[in-house]
């Protein structure tokens, strides 16, 4: 999983995911499982 400052990118694929955790904000897909991130915040 990626650190990422911005997840522009990460959205914008097929089957995103936007879900906010304590805290911080992470990208989860489930139909492609490489696609994941976790925003620092």
């Amino acid at each position: 999983m990626k650190v990422r400052s911005s997840l522009r990118s990460l959205i914008a694929k097929p089957g995103a995911q936007v879900v906010r955790r304590r805290g911080r904000i992470y990208v989860i897909n489930k139909k492609d499982p490489r696609f994941k991130g976790r925003q620092k915040g």
